[in-house]
């Protein structure tokens, strides 16, 4: 049985997305439009300082991996609760399709794609895909 999966990798800048089964893959990477997302905090000045989503950098990944069945989202950050955040809010049929959250520093597409092996391998079998 062929099933497509979906791995993200993120960050604030930039998304790397992989659409695969177990026999072939498509890799698509996202950017962040924009310039430095850096903010300081700075005295007397209202606001907690913090960069504010992106609404537009998140959709763009949603909309990437919409036809996914299975998606685990990765990265070295916060950005990945923050992506599994809007999706929770904004698109609450893809939610139920999040099968995982996991912390993974700076993969190459290569290491990315082995360890999505793996872990959707495990998955599948939990939920009876696969022999």
């Amino acid at each position: 049985m062929s099933l497509s999966h979906t791995i993200v990798w993120l960050d604030h800048h930039n998304a790397e997305i992989i659409d695969f089964s177990f026999d072939d893959k498509h890799v698509l990477h996202v950017h962040h439009e924009g310039g430095d997302r850096k903010l300081h905090h700075k005295v007397n000045t209202i606001g907690s300082g913090k960069v504010l989503e992106d609404r537009s950098f998140y959709n763009d990944i949603v909309t990437a991996m919409d036809d996914a069945h299975k998606v685990l989202i990765t990265g070295p950050g916060n950005a990945k609760l923050t992506l599994k955040k809007h999706i929770d809010k904004y698109q609450p049929s893809l939610a139920k399709r999040v099968v995982g959250v996991e912390t993974l520093d700076h993969p190459s597409v290569g290491e990315l794609l082995a360890y999505a092996r793996r872990f959707f391998k495990g998955v599948d079998q939990m939920a009876g895909d696969i022999d």
